[in-house]
């Protein structure tokens, strides 16, 4: 059930047989289990650190970089007629919490993450000094040069059944970038990037070598 995609179709009508209802409560789960971690790895951090940390674990982006390198997309492909998006191996990864959280209770869940996710697929040391506020850094860099920074929703429209959100950059009035998600400020987050690699004040991320 954790694998299987919305877009699969159900015999049961008034019963959807996919990974959504799980996706809801791993995704409940895992911030809980990601804040237990944080709260006790790092005793003297202030609410503000924490959270953020927390954050940049738990956000979709970082979780669909989990998933694939848990392989998690392998398993999606066997399970589901559709074609794969990115977004739907952070999904796999909550709704596994999910269906791992039914079936050992918190205690087994809280070691399944600590011991077989975070510690395999996250580097939190690297994490603290990672800044990953496009946002803030874009608007950091403008107000230094005098600059002015604004959003604009572009589009709004219907993907794989669900709003999906087009936003522009602008800097001085002027469209910079533009980037597509299924959530405005995630859109806003990932155009600030876009716009500060073409400012050539952020590093184009290379593919990592197989």
């Amino acid at each position: 059930m954790a694998f299987s995609h919305k877009s699969n179709p159900s015999e049961k009508k008034f019963m959807p047989q996919n990974n959504e209802r799980l996706e809801y409560l791993g995704d409940a789960v895992l911030g809980t289990i990601v804040a237990e971690y944080l709260f006790k790895k790092y005793p003297g951090a202030d609410e503000g650190f924490l959270t953020k940390m927390r954050s940049k674990i738990v956000k979709r982006a970082s979780l669909n970089k989990i998933g694939e390198k848990m392989g998690l997309d392998l398993i999606l492909t066997e399970f589901n007629q559709t074609r794969l998006s990115r977004s739907m191996l952070g999904n796999a990864v909550e709704a596994l919490v999910g269906a791992v959280y039914l079936e050992k209770g918190y205690d087994g869940t809280k070691h399944y993450i600590i011991r077989r996710v975070l510690h395999n697929y996250v580097d939190v040391h690297e994490l603290e000094s990672f800044d990953d506020n496009y946002k803030s850094q874009l608007l950091e860099h403008c107000q230094k040069n005098g600059q002015t920074v604004s959003y604009k929703l572009m589009a709004r429209y219907k993907f794989e059944k669900r709003d999906r959100f087009k936003v522009a950059v602008m800097i001085d009035g002027e469209k910079v970038a533009t980037a597509d998600d299924f959530n405005k400020k995630s859109a806003e987050q990932t155009a600030s990037e876009r716009a500060m690699q073409k400012l050539g004040i952020l590093k184009i991320e290379q593919p990592e070598a197989a």
